[in-house]
């Protein structure tokens, strides 16, 4: 009978926490096979390094600074007392944001595991790793919807003028003011370059239809790209155009991922630098341009508004933004982490992703309010009229701006290829938590064929994304954004904090920590162990609490979500969030002794928890406890094959 060891690996991971060999020697048929994704000079001869300093560092900002830094912040800087928010955004940065991302990617690095292993610390939590990955799923089904609507607008960019400006709606002589007319629209679509014709004849104003008109900026993204129908509840086609875009975006993360941190370690060289280029030659030109002061003044300068310090709103923005920005819980700074060097610099390399991230949002601000000002200057409104965030900003506001500039598809098609690369570097980071964590629950396994995890994973991913793609996917990208990537971090975050500070023992995990950076004095730990123990854990409580106080259901725009969708999303949570509670339930279940003593049990590190190379676990981690570790993995290596050669026969 085939025994289907595979799938004993991956239950295994979670119900009995499987030992990770330091030598393990893999054999199939009795052929040893090596992981082609570990480098000779690497210091982890099991799950490989990255290649160099550089490449861990620029795919840790690549993923810190997504596409909130500039779509979110800028507008919620304007909206909160302009430079007035900096001051919490900064209080934020300091007790909430530097710390979880220190403590995240000492965890990853010191046991060189995914974000479900590491919780072999506290086995009870180890739920809270299953979250984290779950969540990095939804969300990469999602996100890689968003860069297909970037490499469509990139696509459709190559042609003048550009098909979502008012001379491409109403011919050269347009006014600025949008109108609806009496037409013969023509949509002429070529594969390479996505681009459409559409010419409008005869235009009266007294045409206009009675209600609130659009621009054709707002038209083109409803009509012409989403094919967006009134409601959830009418599904519609599959915008086949979308659709190959989606298809061209998981090839791109497919090619970037497919020797993993070797290969994305060399794309990230020009994504995740690509991105400040552009921004600073959007500033430039945004700059020299009528109307560009008004927009830096809304955005941060004279207008500012201290008294909005005094709104709660403001400072759980703030944190909020703090904390999904650094994207903090998603399990991806753990993941990437876990490929350092074990005596690597986390401390310093947290501080500068953090603020190199920080200060990549306020740099983001000025490119996109200089030019939001030179819109409102053409169109004779204030910058609060043309201002808006998330798509509105992306696909509305900024693409309208950009058509008002001389060379216009120049400057459209720089920033959607930088929006793309910005998704590009995020989304990496996601599929990277996906494939480290299957590698790690079954080496064995899945440590030769780490391509054909990744090029499953995207395809898989992809077919999931196809209902995004259809005349009602806008709606499904919101709801899942909603439900998903909300206030569920927030509950995970708080859990690792009480895990690591209350349960594995503070005091423990920073001499972990001094193990791979070296003794700190205590002066130094001060700040962490206040932030680690109460100051972290309150504020993101607050803003849990707030979050759920304040809930509101999703809505697009004026479409108001149907009861069933609202339900669904609800269901969204609960299967992120069920695991916590059922993996604790199983771990205190299958612990022996009274009640009390499977508690504790499920909160004790395993015996296989500590560096996972032997030579790095040290006096702090007994002789006893290496010895039992070593006869477990020489025990499953038997087992192993026994279980191969049953398969052959």
């Amino acid at each position: 009978m085939r025994k289907y060891w595979w799938w004993s690996g991956l239950t295994g991971l979670v119900f009995w926490n499987p030992k990770a060999s330091d030598q393990e020697v893999i054999q199939d048929y009795g052929t040893q096979k090596t992981d082609s994704h570990v480098g000779s000079g690497d210091e982890n001869a099991e799950r490989g390094n990255w290649s160099s300093k550089r490449e861990y560092m620029l795919s840790m900002v690549g993923y810190a600074v997504g596409l909130g830094n500039v779509w979110r912040f800028p507008y919620l800087t304007y909206k909160h007392g302009g430079g007035a928010f900096l001051i919490p955004y900064t209080i934020m940065l300091a007790v909430a944001g530097i710390p979880l991302f220190f403590l995240e990617s000492s965890l990853g690095q010191f046991a060189s595991q995914g974000p479900i292993n590491v919780w072999r610390a506290v086995p009870i939590l180890q739920g809270v790793g299953i979250t984290m990955v779950i969540v990095s799923t939804l969300v990469s089904i999602y996100y890689n919807v968003i860069i297909a609507y970037s490499l469509f607008y990139l696509f459709a960019s190559f042609q003048y003028p550009l098909p979502w400006s008012c001379a491409s709606w109403y011919g050269e002589n347009c006014t600025v003011s949008p109108r609806v007319c009496n037409e013969s629209v023509s949509i002429n679509m070529s594969l390479a370059l996505m681009n459409s014709s559409l010419g409008y004849e005869n235009c009266s104003e007294s045409s206009a239809p009675s209600g609130p008109a659009t621009s054709p900026s707002e038209q083109y993204w409803d009509e012409r790209v989403l094919w967006r129908t009134p409601s959830m509840d009418e599904t519609g086609p599959v915008v086949w155009h979308l659709a190959l875009c989606l298809l061209l975006g998981w090839l791109l993360v497919g090619a970037a991922l497919f020797k993993g941190i070797k290969s994305s370690g060399k794309v990230v060289y020009f994504t995740a630098t690509f991105p400040y280029v552009v921004l600073l030659i959007l500033l430039i030109q945004g700059a020299i341009q009528e109307g560009a002061r008004d927009g830096i003044e809304y955005y941060i300068g004279t207008k500012s508004n201290l008294t909005k310090l005094a709104e709660a709103e403001v400072w759980k923005d703030a944190a909020s933004q703090i904390f999904f920005s650094l994207s903090i819980a998603w399990g991806g700074v753990t993941a990437l982490s876990s490929y350092n060097r074990f005596h690597n610099n986390c401390f310093q390399d947290a501080v500068i992703v953090c603020v190199v991230n920080c200060a990549t949002s306020i740099f983001a601000g000025f490119a996109i309010f200089s030019i939001l000002g030179h819109m409102a200057f053409v169109y004779k409104k204030s910058v609060a009229e043309v201002a808006s965030a998330g798509f509105g900003l992306a696909f509305i506001a900024y693409p309208d701006a950009l058509s008002q500039l001389p060379a216009s598809p120049l400057w459209s098609i720089l920033f959607f290829f930088m929006l793309l690369t910005l998704g590009l570097d995020s989304q990496f980071a996601g599929i990277e938590v996906i494939s480290t964590c299957l590698s790690d629950a079954c080496p064995a396994y899945f440590k030769s064929k780490r391509s054909h995890v990744t090029v499953g994973v995207c395809v898989v991913l992809f077919l999931l994304g196809l209902p995004c793609v259809t005349g009602a996917g806008i709606y499904w990208v919101t709801l899942i954004d909603h439900f998903c990537a909300g206030w569920v971090l927030l509950f995970a975050g708080l859990l690792e904090l009480i895990g690591l500070s209350y349960i594995y023992g503070l005091n423990r995990f920073i001499k972990d920590i001094e193990m791979m950076i070296g003794m700190k004095s205590a002066t130094f730990w001060l700040w962490w162990r206040a932030c680690w123990f109460f100051i972290s854990p309150v504020v993101i409580l607050v803003i849990l609490v707030w979050s759920l106080y304040t809930f509101t259901p999703p809505t697009y725009g004026d479409v108001v979500y149907p009861g069933w969708a609202v339900s669904l999303g609800w269901c969204i949570t609960a299967f992120c969030l069920i695991w916590i509670p059922v993996v604790a339930v199983w771990k205190v279940a299958s612990a022996s002794g009274s009640l009390w003593q499977r508690v504790k049990t499920a909160c004790r590190a395993t015996e296989e928890w500590g560096p996972f190379l032997d030579h790095h676990r040290g006096a702090h981690y007994s002789d006893e406890q290496r010895q039992r570790r070593t006869k477990h993995v020489e025990l499953s290596s038997d087992l192993f094959i026994i279980s191969n050669n049953n398969t052959r026969l």
